[in-house]
């Protein structure tokens, strides 16, 4: 049972991760809608981050190895990447686009992290092998899957017998727009996002490397990026009014979004990568898609359609190639090991007779 718990573990709370990444997304909107400032957001979500992250890196990483230059360096480009462009850009594309659709361009983040893994020499693409073929197949049919829900649409479905829209029209304080121009700049700005998420589990595999305590890093990370959000903010946003937080959906936002997202589901997500690698902690992306879309179609007003079927479709087939081919290459690893042990000892340990 303990190994097969062992087996389970990352997958479960990867999963667990993107039910509360989806969760955030609805809030995200809703706070929008409510009129909060995407750079306010950005900066009290960090903020909250680093209250929960400190004393959890205090209290479980006492033994850590001494901070470097190169470590803050390393932290100080992912506080960038994670922090202060990821997270404007991606608020950003929810006032420009739906969530199912913001959700779904999301869905490249496998793809690109993909080709900078390889690129880093983090993941081998191994072509010639059924893992590597599966990899790559997986990748195509998961960036497939989001092409076809974002530009098909279809036959819309009515699944729901009842629908409450959240989105009010005439209680909205900030008018959204949804046009197709603004949808394309929307998907720009995703786009835009899974870059620097991508680069960021590019450097958050680095720093494991030298600095192998996900808490202390994630830590330090949530710190810098909360100054770097708010020295943005303020030269962006200079209405003090939307600085204050009151007993509404804007704290429970920014508190559940800091204290879940990025503390708890980030450390999550910073043990699976040092675990598994960057790829297999990227792979679980489009179960956020899934997630939102039914949400979003319950309490947003945002219809599912034929297309969205399609797509969820691909994106997991896509999803599960991808998760049986680094399986493979586990089995493959831990199979191969045994064996160069032996070989060790072979070459430096002279044989005795019996």
């Amino acid at each position: 049972m303990g190994s097969i718990w062992d087996m389970l573990k990352p997958a479960l709370l990867m999963v667990s991760v993107q039910l509360v990444f989806s969760a955030c997304n609805v809030l995200y909107k809703l706070a929008i809608f409510d009129g909060m400032s995407t750079v306010v957001i950005a900066a009290y979500r960090l903020a909250f981050a680093a209250i929960t992250t400190i004393p959890l890196a205090l209290i479980f990483e006492r033994k850590r190895p001494q901070m470097t230059w190169r470590v803050f360096y390393l932290s100080l480009l992912s506080a960038l990447f994670a922090a202060l462009l990821f997270q404007n850009l991606f608020y950003g594309a929810l006032i420009l686009a739906s969530a199912t659709l913001v959700s779904a361009i999301y869905n490249l983040i496998p793809t690109i992290t993909f080709v900078l893994a390889v690129s880093f020499g983090l993941e081998k693409l191994n072509w010639g092998a059924p893992s590597g073929k599966a990899k790559v197949t997986g990748t195509i049919l998961g960036l497939a899957g989001a092409l076809l829900l974002t530009f098909y649409k279809g036959v819309e479905f009515e699944i729901w017998p009842f629908k409450i829209n959240l989105l009010d029209p005439k209680d909205n304080q900030i008018e959204l727009v949804t046009d197709t121009a603004s949808e394309l700049l929307g998907v720009l700005c995703v786009v835009l996002s899974c870059f620097c998420f991508s680069i960021w589990l590019i450097i958050q595999a680095k720093i494991s490397e030298v600095y192998p305590c996900p808490q202390s890093s994630i830590a330090l990370m949530s710190v810098i990026g909360t100054v770097q959000c708010f020295i943005l903010g303020f030269i962006v946003e200079r209405d003090l009014d939307q600085w204050k937080l009151g007993w509404d959906i804007r704290l429970l936002t920014v508190a559940f979004s800091g204290i879940g997202a990025s503390g708890l589901m980030i450390l999550t997500m910073a043990w699976v990568v040092q675990t598994k690698g960057p790829l297999y902690a990227s792979a679980f992306n489009p179960l956020m898609l899934l997630i939102v879309a039914i949400v979003a179609s319950m309490v947003l007003d945002e219809n599912l359609n034929l297309g969205s079927l399609l797509g969820g479709v691909l994106i997991v087939c896509g999803l599960y190639t991808v998760l049986w081919g680094k399986a493979r290459e586990q089995k493959k690893k831990i199979a191969q090991a045994p064996s160069e042990i032996i070989g060790d000892l072979e070459a430096t340990t002279p044989l005795l007779s019996p």
